[in-house]
């Protein structure tokens, strides 16, 4: 058995990020697995250091549409059992192709698909837009659990529960904790993917992954609960820890991770 210690974060900029003290935490993680969103680069403006670090093999996509938006990254240690076998980016999906949300690297033992959702607060088309993903990523990852398990990562942009959040009220009629958006999520449970962080630490309170820049948010733990690891439940009995850092700085989020033995 082999244990394997994955984490994402949403560093809201990767080039901003790397210029902060905070970017310290790469070289000190445990990591084996590191997948990064909203990295809002093209890599060939990222220094080769950064880029593609030593020890790691790097996969990179940049949003098609505009510059410094969205964006994605995996870093995998060199390892035998994340020797990527294939990397693909994006939904295969047209519709869903462009603004660089989804790597999805498949490893010897499962794939693992890293996300970047939409945000739907802008409009109602960008509500629909983000439903329509919600549901074009479910199909794709259960056309691939056909073939082995899934780990699924990322920025979901969505607090599943009034537990995930520290005001639910406050936002009942806000995007990122709509009914129809929680509803989503209690799809992709019911499908048979487990929410990592609540299988571990069930209805702890007040654990939060994404505070808004505004009014002291993070200060106060005014937080919210939108980056996740979820895995297929063929893998339930491998998961053996999970956890939120929220003691790191340099973005909005934090990083969030997982544990499996394989």
């Amino acid at each position: 058995m082999t244990a394997i210690r994955l984490v994402s974060w949403n560093v809201n900029g990767f080039r901003a990020v790397c210029a902060k003290p905070d970017w310290s935490w790469f070289a000190s993680t445990e990591a084996d697995v590191v997948a990064l969103q909203e990295t809002k680069a093209d890599p060939r403006q990222i220094e080769p250091p950064h880029r593609d670090p030593e020890g790691w093999n790097a996969a990179w996509l940049a949003s098609e549409v505009k510059k410094g938006y969205s964006g994605v990254a995996v870093f995998s240690r060199k390892k035998a059992e994340l020797e990527p076998l294939a990397v693909r980016r994006e939904l295969p999906d047209p519709r869903y192709q462009g603004e660089g949300r989804l790597l999805h690297v498949e490893y010897p033992a499962f794939h693992f698909l890293n996300v970047y959702f939409p945000n739907g607060s802008r409009d109602d088309g960008r509500l629909a837009y983000k439903l329509g993903y919600y549901d074009a990523f479910l199909d794709y990852a259960e056309t691939l659990r056909r073939e082995k398990p899934i780990v699924a990562c990322g920025d979901f942009n969505t607090a599943h529960r009034p537990l995930d959040l520290a005001h639910p009220k406050a936002h009942e009629q806000d995007s990122g904790f709509l009914p129809v958006e929680r509803a989503w999520i209690d799809r992709f449970i019911a499908a048979g993917y487990i929410d990592t962080f609540r299988h571990v630490h069930g209805d702890e309170p007040h654990q939060y992954s994404w505070w808004s820049y505004r009014q002291r948010a993070r200060a106060t733990n005014a937080g919210w609960r939108i980056d996740y690891f979820f895995v297929s439940g063929e893998l339930g009995p491998a998961i053996r820890d999970a956890w939120i850092e929220s003691e790191v700085y340099g973005s909005d989020h934090c990083p969030v991770g997982l544990q499996l033995e394989l």
